[in-house]
């Protein structure tokens, strides 16, 4: 694994007249961290930036291009904030909680990286009580917000927390789960990672300054909790670090156990086996610090990692980007799983037409003859037939994509794409398999 010093250009204020030059967030601790459209886009929201104080300034980082850009953003912003989660959804950023320097927050604001506006929208049941240094993890339409330090009744105390909340991202319904099992202890500054239908915590601090390593899982459909027996080079104890899933491994970066004795050391934690590993780089990574955000650039950055910013052990803010190349592939790619049904009826078409021809479907619908062109599907929840040509209006709710054909088989076609950062593949069935020349047979379906 290696690490790279990130380096970018200038560029101007979105909607801005020139001279505005933007290098970025800046110095920045307290803040988040975001990928988005698979990893093509990061977003920077929050923390303390600029003389010390805290902001709610927006700036999105072009992967491809290295600049950083501050947009226009439309809507009521949150309150400037520190110490808050922001969790991406889909295109969707959503930021809960935090501290305004003086007191913890519980609001929920949701950005719309499409269209650069802010919705603070219309919330039911029973949400978390005010808190920082929380952390939060999606698990497909559920967004779990777990732990933090908040303030007692009269104010006067800090409490901490170890209770689970779920929000339903689509009813946006607010429940405190009932769980079972073992539960972490109280505490804030660790990490909440996802990998499957599973969270996983990861260290912190708990409300008598002890420090933390221990690992545990919730299994998000039975809301059991169980601590994961973890060998190999075990993570020292630490609270304020950064934690970046990819796949089934978790990589911890940075945080503190006191003032003075913060880490600069990278761990990768294997959620299959327990083990844990002292990663070391062929490269000078980054400095010693805490309050570090990072995330995922996979797929469009193949497996590599961004960490952006922090604070070192002089209290100073940081500026610096990092990319940490894992040298790893997708858990998909790496080692394939049991087959799917979909699978086994791909390997199935391949058995029955192991040498197909090339179609001239293909050239009339803009992809070439050629596999490993693009082109436009017509994005459907479940089979559908298409009638409507690429270049009409699109029925209510349903949206346009592009996929790339990577093979063909007797019944259509293998695609793949990626649809709200989430890489898929699938199948192009057509109406009729045996006339496969016919221009009166357009693809009518597909199945991922």
């Amino acid at each position: 694994m290696r690490w790279e010093k990130v380096e970018v250009k200038a560029i101007g204020t979105e909607g801005g007249g020139g001279g505005n030059e933007v290098y970025g967030p800046g110095k920045r601790w307290g803040h988040t961290c975001n990928a988005v459209k698979g990893g093509r886009l990061v977003y920077v929201f929050g923390g303390y930036g600029k003389d010390n104080c805290q902001t709610n300034q927006v700036h999105v980082f072009d992967t491809v291009k290295q600049t950083w850009s501050q947009p226009i953003v439309k809507g009521s912003s949150p309150t400037p904030r520190d110490s808050h989660t922001c969790t991406t959804i889909g295109d969707n950023l959503f930021v809960f909680g935090g501290t305004d320097g003086m007191n913890p927050l519980k609001d929920l604001h949701i950005l719309d990286t499409t269209l650069h506006t802010w919705v603070s929208p219309t919330i039911r049941g029973e949400g978390p009580p005010a808190r920082e240094g929380h952390s939060a993890a999606v698990v497909g339409k559920r967004l779990f917000i777990f732990g933090g330090c908040g303030k007692s009744a009269d104010g006067n105390n800090e409490v901490y927390y170890n209770d689970l909340y779920i929000l339903n991202t689509e009813t946006f319904v607010w429940k405190c789960a009932t769980t079972s099992g073992t539960p972490p202890s109280p505490r804030d500054s660790h990490s909440c990672s996802s990998w499957k239908n599973k969270i996983i915590v990861i260290g912190g601090e708990d409300g008598h300054d002890y420090y933390l390593s221990d690992v545990h899982i919730l299994d998000t459909d039975t809301l059991i909790w169980r601590e994961l027996s973890t060998s190999g080079q075990l993570l020292p104890p630490r609270a304020g670090h950064s934690t970046v899933s990819f796949g089934k491994n978790l990589f911890v970066f940075g945080g503190f156990t006191d003032a003075q004795n913060l880490y600069n050391d990278l761990y990768m934690l294997d959620i299959d086996t327990g083990a844990w590993t002292n990663v070391t780089s062929s490269t000078n990574g980054p400095s010693a610090r805490f309050s570090v955000a990072g995330d995922c650039l996979d797929p469009f950055k193949g497996g590599v990692l961004v960490f952006i910013g922090g604070c070192n052990k002089s209290l100073e803010a940081l500026d610096d980007m990092y990319y940490l190349y894992t040298g790893i592939a997708r858990e998909s790619e790496q080692r394939p799983e049991k087959l799917s049904l979909r699978k086994q009826l791909k390997l199935k078409c391949q058995e029955q037409n192991p040498n197909p021809g090339q179609n001239q479907v293909l050239a009339r619908y803009g992809v070439g003859s050629d596999m490993g062109q693009i082109m436009s599907v017509l994005n459907y929840s479940q089979q559908s037939r298409l009638n409507i040509p690429v270049n009409q209006s699109l029925p209510p709710g349903k949206k346009m994509f592009e996929a790339k054909v990577t093979e063909n088989i007797s019944e259509g076609y293998t695609i793949e794409t990626v649809i709200d950062g989430k890489p898929l593949r699938g199948i192009l069935f057509l109406n009729k398999p045996n006339s496969l020349y016919s221009s009166a047979h357009t693809p009518s379906r597909y199945v991922f």
